[in-house]
């Protein structure tokens, strides 16, 4: 087939290849000046809605651009591209054509620019000699700072593992009249079937994982986004709202840390970075981002004078590995000394020193009413009570080794739990008669989740003085479950509020600590861990949903709204937690 003549100046394509050779998908800019020259090109004849059969999506708006989004089943083809006002096309106002390429697996991302700000647009893909059509997708551009808006509304998501269970929450977001999706990792799992996710329903809900292995190259990667974009309800999802998208550690391999990953085995999976390079392509190829050069995929979107939204990597590119309990058992028992060594350490890096200096430059200079932070892991301090720690260690070893904790370890950990709340409530009351053994049991905490920020403490304090004298949100996902909780420093002032959204699917702390069969159980420890936990206001271990946020310069509204079930795809939705901030 004749190539198409995309003139150099009106058509680039961002850099492939950058620092450590990595192999991101790239993307075609289209300058308004590029495609308005030629007359409107007409769906004549009888189009069917075939050959992009994982529909369309959009990411990344801004006041005067969006990346625009498809896949074509035919290979180094030309298709066509249309951007218009109305969802009958009779006023389009940017067009082009492209080439579908193998070497991006016929994906296509095209960053339509010159755009007018806070409008809507409607956009679709087609090729006129097969007469074959996309869906019409619908997305936006963000309000500029000379825009008057009075409020943004967001729906942030994360973690959907498809062997979970089906993604009603994504259809619930596509019905909402949030402006943007932020969706902060997960996206897809890398496990292979039979593994984590997987559960009674899997097999009946045809959703075992594809291929049938763990994804370990780039054509294993490949086949898995294919899999996931072929949800019905992931594909409304794209269709009807943008995203805005940032990768945690599943896209590549659970735990992942800048040079390897706990789900990453050199001895039979071969090279981590080769498998980071291949699992990094796959998901450019599905989710273009803005940046689009290298892994540094830190970058900031402007909402009016309502917000500045800087979507973060806690994950990737300077994060030292995690540290572990187990490291610290000795026979005499857990080394606190040394595990406070090692915890103190300056030098432990989560987003590392170039990304830090980026976001105080940022938020030094926004306008914005709001400093808001998406990114992928737990923010806020969640220090537990150390022998309740141990004791939920103790059940998810049991949990992993045997398949359910004992009847023993569940009942130590309600008694304990009792005990606790007990303790803590004469602590807070002021009680006299406590022992100094008694306030221990209280005051000797521990990190809850060493992979979140709390393993990463001297590098918190560094980002908690940037958010200082700043209305200050960050978001969060990585967990499963929903929290909010305040960010306070190492001295108790607080400098912003965090909140966290449940997963699409995947299973929480419900499950992992084997309470998924006496949920009452987990309502009992959402009621204790906000008492012992002192920045923690708020949890839910056990629905799946999405988080809603309405901003507007002078506050913001949270809403948690859940799905009762993602087991079949008749279900309700509630709210069951609401924040004014």
């Amino acid at each position: 087939m004749k190539q198409p003549q995309l003139n150099r100046r009106n058509f680039l394509r961002s850099s492939l290849l950058a620092s450590g050779s990595i192999f991101l998908a790239p993307v075609i800019i289209s300058c308004s000046n590029d495609d308005n020259g030629g007359s409107k090109e007409e769906l004549t004849g009888d189009f069917k809605i075939k050959g992009f059969d994982y529909g369309v999506a959009s990411f990344d708006p801004t006041a005067t651009s969006i990346i625009i989004w498809t896949r074509y089943t035919k290979g180094d083809t030309e298709v066509t591209w249309q951007m218009a006002k109305d969802n009958q096309f009779k006023d389009v106002v940017r067009q082009g054509k492209a080439l579908i390429q193998s070497i991006s697996d016929n994906t296509l991302a095209v960053e339509v620019q010159g755009l007018t700000s806070n409008s809507k647009f409607y956009y679709r893909f087609f090729n006129s000699t097969a007469k074959e059509t996309s869906v019409i997708g619908e997305t936006i551009t963000l309000p500029a700072y000379t825009d008057n808006v009075s409020n943004v509304k967001l729906a942030v998501a994360s973690c959907s593992n498809y062997p979970a269970g089906l993604f009603n929450v994504y259809a619930e977001m596509a019905k909402s009249d949030a402006d943007v999706i932020i969706h902060l990792g997960d996206y897809i799992y890398e496990y292979a079937p039979g593994q984590y996710g997987t559960n009674a329903s899997t097999a009946s809900l045809n959703r075992a994982h594809k291929p049938n292995k763990e994804i370990v190259s780039l054509e294993d990667y490949r086949e898995r986004y294919k899999q996931y974009r072929s949800d019905v309800n992931l594909q409304l999802a794209h269709q009807k709202k943008p995203f805005i998208c940032v990768w945690d550690d599943h896209e590549i391999a659970n735990d992942t840390y800048k040079d390897g990953a706990e789900n990453h085995q050199p001895e039979t999976e071969g090279s981590f970075e080769a498998r980071k390079k291949a699992a990094l392509q796959a998901y450019s190829e599905f989710i273009p981002l803005k940046t689009g050069k290298d892994a540094r995929i830190y970058r900031s979107f402007e909402f009016g004078n309502i917000l500045s939204l800087h979507m973060l990597d806690t994950r990737v590119i300077a994060r030292d590995k995690q540290l572990s309990y187990n490291d610290y058992f000795t026979s005499t028992g857990f080394d606190q000394y040394s595990f406070m060594q090692a915890y103190l350490n300056p030098n432990r890096q989560l987003m590392g020193q170039e990304q830090l200096t980026w976001l105080a430059g940022q938020m030094n200079t926004s306008k914005a009413s709001w400093q808001v932070l998406g990114q992928q892991v737990l923010m806020a301090k969640m220090l537990v009570p150390a022998e309740f720690l141990m004791i939920v260690n103790q059940i998810m070893a049991e949990i992993e080794k045997t398949g359910s904790a004992s009847a023993a370890s569940l009942g130590a950990l309600q008694k304990t739990l009792g005990e606790l709340v007990v303790l803590k409530t004469r602590m807070l009351k002021g009680d006299p008669t406590l022992t100094a053994a008694e306030k221990a049991r209280i005051t000797t905490v521990l990190p809850y989740n060493l992979d979140a920020w709390d393993g990463y403490a001297v590098e918190r304090e560094k980002l908690y003085s940037l958010c200082k004298g700043k209305k200050v949100m960050t978001l969060a996902g990585d967990t499963h479950n929903a929290w909010y909780s305040q960010m306070k420093t190492q001295s108790g002032e607080v400098v912003g509020y965090e909140l966290a959204t449940s997963s699409i699917s995947s299973p929480g702390m419900e499950t992992y600590l084997g309470l998924s069969n006496d949920m009452s159980q987990a309502r009992q420890l959402e009621q204790v861990m906000p008492l012992l936990i002192e920045e923690l206001e708020y949890v839910n271990l056990s629905d799946r949903g999405y988080l809603y946020v309405d901003y507007t310069s002078g506050g913001a509204r949270a809403e948690w709204r859940y799905v009762d079930t993602v087991l079949s795809s008749s279900y309700n939705t509630q709210v069951k937690k609401a924040v004014v901030i």
